[in-house]
């Protein structure tokens, strides 16, 4: 019989039980770059083996198994350093795996459907990619350095031209628009023989869109929250 229902993860449980309870906890392990190689050591052990805070882990993995934190939780967070790399690596994932394996599926799908039809999502497609593009851009190359500046103390220019305010706006929600490819891609593209090959292109969609909305929550009820407190601080 399978088992549907899922436990908050505390430190004393084993990383391997608890990835044969939710293999989407593979993804996370990967963004915090933990071998999966886990033996039978417990969610403590591979944080102390990691350098890794035990509450980060606790907080970021549940999201994995659909629990928010509270605000209380949260305050336990006493380094940002690893979900600044753990948001960092995700958009590795979504740049370097998940985007051309959706591109792989759209050229195989490409001579099996309608041509007008596909133009469409094609373009529709592109389009979305080119606005996540631009986010992640946004994050790696103005956002996290200003969050690695404050947090090492070094307030320089980015002080004066930018703040976790001016992040929160930019904030767009990248994975509305993935779920209006979703189903558009559900509702009209018509498929005559590459059955196979839709459900793969679906699969990485919902894949996708699952660890895009975690990404979401990371930035802003845990990242964002505890940059605002770090910039009070700083600007007494």
């Amino acid at each position: 019989m399978y088992k549907t229902q899922k436990y908050y993860i505390t430190k004393d449980k084993k990383i391997i039980e608890l990835i044969n309870e939710n293999y989407s906890l593979l993804l996370c392990l990967q963004h915090f770059n933990i071998d999966f190689s886990v033996n039978n050591k417990t969610v403590q052990e591979i944080c102390i083996e990691n350098n890794i805070g035990v509450n980060t882990f606790i907080i970021i993995a549940n999201l994995y198994n659909s629990f928010l934190p509270s605000e209380n939780e949260i305050l336990k967070i006493d380094d940002i350093k690893p979900i600044l790399q753990f948001l960092k690596r995700s958009h590795s994932f979504y740049t370097e795996d998940k985007y051309p394996e959706l591109k792989y599926y759209l050229e195989k799908l490409k001579n099996d459907s309608s041509l007008n039809e596909f133009i469409l999502i094609e373009q529709f497609f592109n389009e979305y990619f080119e606005e996540v593009m631009e986010h992640l851009k946004y994050e790696d190359e103005i956002a996290f350095p200003y969050f690695h500046s404050l947090i090492q103390d070094r307030m320089t220019y980015q002080k004066k031209s930018f703040s976790s305010k001016e992040y929160k706006n930019h904030h767009t929600d990248i994975e509305t628009k993935l779920a209006d490819l979703k189903n558009l891609f559900l509702k009209h593209l018509k498929i005559e023989s590459e059955l196979n090959i839709k459900r793969k292109f679906l699969n990485t969609l919902f894949g996708l869109e699952f660890d895009l909305k975690i990404h979401s929550v990371i930035e802003e009820k845990i990242l964002i929250p505890l940059i605002e407190i770090i910039e009070k601080k700083h600007n007494g």
